[in-house]
């Protein structure tokens, strides 16, 4: 019996408000979509933390034992600026500053992506397609929305007509908004746009002589809008009817909201069972942004080159970080947390370490079937990490408890207790051990034990405030001192 036949997995669905049962269009197979950058510039943290939380979602199906069909998208059409209709091309205008063709741009900071990614331990998607190349899939959704009346067509520009679409349809299922109220909340036309409501939105833009990144259309020269290229390549690949549509919370609307409309005009149907939105990365409390500089970028975090944090944190810890909160909670990054998770993630792997090591009885005091069923729990109630995290932390005590001779477990019991917990540190939450050199670890023993020595000189001279400062010291360090009767240790 596969395992998802064992467990009950519910996520919640933005569209309904509510934590659901999942079940799969197609039993024992998933289609998941996610929407994937813009590659105008670096990816920054806050963008790692949904990619990072997908994964988490990707990584949970499979484990379970789905065949999983994940599409995350690159959006290499630079669209408009502040995602309006009007204005210039990401892309383009990146290109422009830097000097070099569009599609430069593209590649330069796809590579970037990628490399994060990677650095972050997440999974490659299934297939990962860009809109330039799904162009011709493009236009003939725009044909069908023209042919079923929901678009229409003005100086080589194509809109969607979001009045007419509401007088049959919802328009803003998704996101809890009534086309009246965007209707009183939006300006007034000024004469000079080609839309016949404020609310309707490209998709496909005329091109000016000056734009660069264009292709032919029935209705002249131009480029996609930007909500269209995720309808195009989720389908083809998902089909018209798919399982999962994840993406940021600043992605419900418009974008998500645009998507449920052009597939319903374009098709009749509603194209996604289960819609799933990551919350926000804040940094100090405050609301990242570029041109504040209250950002940072993940190569800033991982080589300490930045103005913010104390210290450098490897990729490991960052991703155990966003791990702690649930996905659809926001999450504050500041020093003083990350160094607590720092501490958290050393203690956790130092716990899995100790495994080869723990002494085995016949019989067990602990429960390990009972322990290892409430990690699933947290699993499969809309993949609770930070649950799962503290029942990680439970089997650390555990494994202390044993070690100190305070508990017991038998041989088949150790067995399923390291089984499960690399299943959900190493395959499920995707973390990796920090291995240091040999060359990194001589040198830190050394320093340590040149430490150790000092306070046990301050010991013996009675000068025990020296002796609890150079612990304490140590300790914030996440370097833990252990006194015993053939002298001092110390564990990371």
């Amino acid at each position: 019996m596969t395992l998802y036949q064992n467990q009950q997995l519910k996520m919640y669905n933005s569209i309904t408000g509510e934590k659901e049962i999942f079940t799969p269009i197609h039993e024992g197979k998933v289609g998941m979509y996610v929407c994937g950058p813009t590659v105008y510039n670096y990816v920054h943290l806050g963008n790692c933390r949904t990619f990072i939380s997908f994964d988490l979602v990707y990584r949970y199906l499979k484990h379970l034992g789905y065949q999983v069909r994940y599409v995350r998208n690159i959006t290499d059409v630079g669209h408009i600026v502040d995602d309006v209709d009007e204005g210039e091309d990401k892309i383009a205008k990146r290109a422009r500053i830097e000097q070099i063709e569009p599609m430069e741009i593209v590649q330069k900071y796809t590579l970037n992506f990628h490399n994060i990614l990677k650095q972050f331990n997440n999974l490659p998607p299934s297939i990962e397609p860009t809109a330039t190349g799904h162009i011709i899939e493009q236009i003939r959704i725009i044909e069908e929305i023209i042919a079923n009346g929901f678009a229409y067509e003005v100086n080589g520009s194509v809109y969607f007509d979001v009045v007419k679409y509401n007088q049959s349809h919802n328009y803003g299922v998704l996101s809890g908004r009534k086309i009246e109220d965007m209707l009183a909340n939006t300006r007034e036309l000024d004469g000079q746009s080609d839309k016949r409501n404020p609310l309707d939105f490209a998709l496909w833009k005329n091109a000016e002589p000056q734009h660069i990144m264009r292709w032919p259309s029935p209705w002249g020269d131009g480029f996609p809008g930007w909500h269209l290229e995720c309808t195009a390549m989720s389908t083809k690949y998902l089909g018209k009817h798919f399982d999962i549509h994840g993406g940021g919370m600043d992605l419900k609307f418009p974008h998500h909201e645009c998507e449920i409309a052009q597939n319903e005009a374009s098709t009749g149907n509603s194209p996604v069972n289960y819609w799933m939105h990551a919350n926000m990365l804040t940094l100090n409390g405050k609301k990242m942004s570029k041109s504040t500089g209250n950002n940072i970028l993940p190569n800033e975090l991982f080589s300490g080159d930045n103005s913010i944090l104390k210290k450098a944190f490897s990729p490991a810890v960052t991703r155990f970080f966003i791990m702690q909160a649930h996905y659809r909670s926001i999450l504050d990054f500041s020093d003083d947390a990350i160094m607590a998770s720092e501490k958290g993630f050393h203690r956790l792997m130092e716990a899995i370490k100790a495994l080869k090591d723990l002494p085995v009885s016949a019989s067990s005091t602990v429960n390990i079937a009972a322990w290892k069923q409430t990690c699933y729990d947290a699993m499969n109630d809309d993949f609770n990490s930070p649950i799962l995290i503290a029942h990680l932390f439970d089997a650390v005590k555990m494994i202390n408890l044993i070690k100190e001779g305070k508990e017991t477990i038998s041989a088949v019991d150790l067995e399923e207790l390291k089984t499960s917990l690399n299943a959900f540190v190493f395959d499920i939450l995707g973390l990796e051990q920090e291995e240091a050199t040999g060359q990194d670890n001589a040198k830190l023993e050394g320093v340590v034990n040149m430490l150790i020595s000092m306070r046990n000189e301050a010991r013996a001279n009675k000068d025990f405030a020296m002796s609890d400062h150079i612990r304490d010291e140590l300790a914030k360090l996440g370097i833990q001192l252990k006194d015993g009767k053939e002298g001092t240790s110390f564990s990371i």
